[in-house]
């Protein structure tokens, strides 16, 4: 048998982790379980991580952590107003598109552990974005944009692009859904919820 080194052990166990983690969450997940996904023994297993608190700490850093450097980076963008907020929906869309169970991982670790995004320093940053925050006020000056706080546009485009993914199941159900069908559903329900955020967000002159 081929061994392995400490890096490649580490990482299967971090993918594996992310699947069970995101499946069933911390809760519900066990060392067991995630050793089993691994294809290791629970002793390997807590050799490297100790318990599965911390093993959990780190699965949810590095996912908050790639969710918000992505949108960084689009903040960072020279982009109009109007395009930026867009491509923000996109990004979010995309991302929780392939990761259809990210929502409800990150709603329920939330809950359980409300003080646990403030140890992600990208978030802050999104939140207080000089840039962005900049780049708004002039818009509302020029009446480019309705008079908003750049926090209602960062809560509208979470509240509108991640339902669609926690009500999947409901959704399947009540419209009798295949998996093709939903998919199809969710990618013109973006179009709508992008048109809906830029037609509030961005008025015709003439209802100023």
């Amino acid at each position: 048998m081929k061994c392995l080194s400490n890096e490649s052990t580490e990482e299967r166990i971090k993918t594996a982790a992310v699947k069970v983690f995101l499946e069933k969450g911390f809760d519900g997940a066990t060392t067991r379980d995630i050793a089993k996904e691994a294809g290791l023994n629970c002793a390997l297993m807590n050799y490297y991580f100790r318990s599965k608190e911390k093993l959990f700490s780190g699965v949810f850093l590095d996912m908050c952590q790639l969710f918000f450097s992505n949108m960084l980076e689009i903040l960072d963008k020279p982009l109009t107003i109007h395009d930026k907020i867009m491509e923000m929906i996109d990004h979010e869309y995309k991302m929780f598109k392939k990761n259809p169970a990210l929502s409800n991982f990150i709603l329920n670790e939330l809950h359980r552990n409300p003080e646990r995004l403030l140890e992600t320093s990208l978030n802050n940053k999104i939140l207080h974005h000089p840039v962005f925050e900049k780049q708004l006020n002039e818009a509302i000056l020029s009446n480019e944009i309705r008079n908003i706080e750049a926090k209602h546009i960062l809560l509208l485009i979470p509240s509108n692009v991640q339902f669609i993914f926690l009500s999947k199941a409901m959704t399947k159900q009540l419209f009798n859904m295949s998996e093709k069908d939903f998919d199809a559903f969710a990618d013109n329900h973006i179009n709508v919820v992008k048109e809906m955020i830029s037609d509030y967000l961005f008025p015709p002159v003439k209802a100023r």
